[in-house]
């Protein structure tokens, strides 16, 4: 049986949040499920040995540009792509009617799909789980899974020389935005706690923003600098058995929160500046919101208002 899941949404947390909805459909038919992604999701990066994912399919489609699945004939052009697959079976999580029309037209002859022309105020969590509530009558509550064969990726354990008996924390500090991105001066106050009872070594996961390098650039300054290493060289597929190494993480709301939960490691998010269920969806995640807030969501603008001290306390939760 061919399965295909349409996930359409643009980011890394995005398609990361979806995954036990995606297991749940692998148990019930026995059967891995395919998966039509954005680009921008990059799940081949970090999908690749994930046991209930079958192919990865890319939606080449987005708002700036009429590439090969945009507008009418980029219609056709998907309608062209799923037909050589023979699916059996769709499930799509979005309530878009071209969608709906490019399965029929694609000969898949189960479609399963969200109420059509619902499309406003989905939750990110709720609104699946209900469809697969509805659909095939199985609750689901398990955490996003990401599975990495750690035989395959000792090559990079031994390059970084990881070292068990020491403590081994992922520092997220990118951020798709600059309200997400904590200052430096939070990390290095954390770094000062910590390493006055722990001997530590910190993996500085960014991107190449200029400010997300400034931020690396000023945690590697400081009397840490030898017991950093900054990933940002790397691909996500060859940080992944990295961060399956670590002890703990502590991250912006960023991909690599999103991805160390997924991997089991627990993970302290940082949330500054978007809603709350971002960071603890899962039960590896331990958010962290700004001094004075009960909750966060969009405009909370909180990223000076992360207390280090509370990242430090719930480390010592967690190591304890």
């Amino acid at each position: 049986m061919k399965i295909l899941a349409v996930q359409n949404r643009m980011g890394i947390g995005d398609t990361i949040i979806f995954l036990p909805f995606i297991k749940a459909l692998y148990k019930k038919f026995n059967s891995p499920i395919s998966l039509l992604v954005k680009e921008s999701s990059k799940a081949n990066q970090y999908l690749h040995q994930t046991k209930y994912i079958d192919k990865i399919l890319l939606l080449e489609r987005d708002n700036k540009s009429n590439n090969r699945h945009g507008g009418f004939f980029g219609s056709i052009n998907l309608i062209k792509d799923l037909k050589k697959q023979n699916f059996d079976k769709i499930f799509i999580f979005n309530s878009s009617f071209r969608f709906y029309l490019i399965s029929k037209f694609s000969g898949i002859s189960e479609i399963y799909q969200y109420p059509l022309f619902k499309k406003k105020n989905q939750h990110v969590t709720d609104a699946p789980r209900n469809f697969i509530k509805d659909k095939l009558n199985l609750e689901v509550n398990e955490d996003p899974e990401i599975q990495i064969d750690e035989e395959l990726n000792s090559e990079w354990i031994r390059k970084f020389q990881i070292n068990k008996n020491e403590m081994n924390i992922l520092f997220g500090v990118g951020g798709s935005g600059p309200t997400k991105r904590i200052p430096a001066k939070t990390f290095l106050s954390v770094m000062d706690k910590i390493s006055k009872i722990k001997k530590c070594n910190f993996f500085l996961a960014a991107g190449k923003n200029i400010e997300e390098q400034n931020i690396i650039r000023e945690i590697l300054e400081s009397r840490y600098k030898n017991y950093c290493i900054p990933l940002d060289n790397f691909s996500i597929k060859d940080t992944l058995p990295i961060i399956k190494k670590c002890n703990l993480s502590v991250c912006n709301d960023s991909s690599f929160s999103h991805l160390s939960a997924a991997l089991g490691i627990k993970t302290i998010t940082l949330m500054a500046d978007t809603p709350l269920i971002y960071g603890n969806y899962s039960s590896k995640m331990f958010p962290i919101i700004p001094d004075g807030e009960k909750t966060v969501t969009h405009d909370t603008l909180g990223k000076e208002k992360i207390n280090p001290q509370k990242i430090y306390n719930k480390i010592l939760e967690i190591i304890n």
